[in-house]
């Protein structure tokens, strides 16, 4: 009797705060046949209702399993989100393509990409994804394909597993594209874009303020994709 053989999927970390981005990334890695281990951080960010549409997200994309892991950045401060500075609110696009806003976190996605590398290397995985993006975004210099390739480099200088030549990939699927381009992407794969969150600053009951550059640049996105966004409310 000849037994079939049992294939595995390879594995692969996924960092997941919830907005649209990470959602569409994770279900990009679903879709190219990984096994995803969503990672989700909770530092003490202002809109810390996206860690509940990071919840919602893993699970309906079927993760293999989410962690949800605990530091403070509030401790350090130096950023709107994990500050007392206010969010920037109704800027147009030209503003928010010029400068770094006050909404960066200081190094925010080194130590992100960093926790994912030490969670993979204990999975044995070699793949990290993450949905950090260079065009429609708020300028963050942790988004950019260069701080990426140096990030690689250093993973394979600085992990048992690299330096005994097993290379770790960082998979970026959204870099290059434009916002509206990532929400026809997430609706191709049948994303339900009513689990994600992406403002900046919500409100008391959870909704979304509409007016930071963050809910600004989803707004113009969906309108660009010519998809409704369901978190709005159509006009009466």
């Amino acid at each position: 009797m000849i037994r079939g053989r049992i294939h595995m999927k390879p594995k692969a970390v996924t960092l997941l705060s919830g907005g649209i981005d990470s959602a569409t990334t994770l279900a990009l890695a679903k879709a190219e046949g990984y096994d995803c281990f969503a990672l989700t951080l909770d530092y003490g960010q202002r809109h810390k209702r996206e860690i509940e549409s990071a919840k919602k997200v893993a699970k309906a994309l079927d993760a293999a399993e989410h962690k949800v892991l605990s530091l403070d950045l509030r401790q350090f401060g130096g950023s709107a989100l994990t500050g007392d500075l206010d969010v920037p609110k109704g800027r147009d696009n030209a503003k928010i393509a010029s400068g770094i806003p006050v909404t960066y976190v200081p190094a925010r996605n080194l130590v992100f990409l960093s926790l994912a590398l030490g969670w993979a290397e204990v999975l044995c995985s070699r793949d990290l994804f993450i949905g950090v993006n260079a065009i429609d975004y708020s300028g963050y210099p942790d988004c950019r394909p260069k701080f990426i390739e140096s990030f690689q480099k250093t993973a394979n200088l600085a992990t048992k597993a690299g330096v005994e030549g097993e290379r770790f990939r960082i998979h970026t699927p959204l870099i290059h594209m434009t916002k509206s381009e990532i929400i026809l992407q997430g609706d191709e794969l049948g994303l339900d874009f009513s689990l994600t969150h992406s403002c900046y600053d919500p409100l008391p009951d959870g909704a979304p303020c509409g007016r930071c550059d963050s809910c600004l640049l989803r707004a113009k996105g969906f309108s660009e994709a010519g998809i409704r966004d369901p978190l709005v409310q159509p006009d009466p």
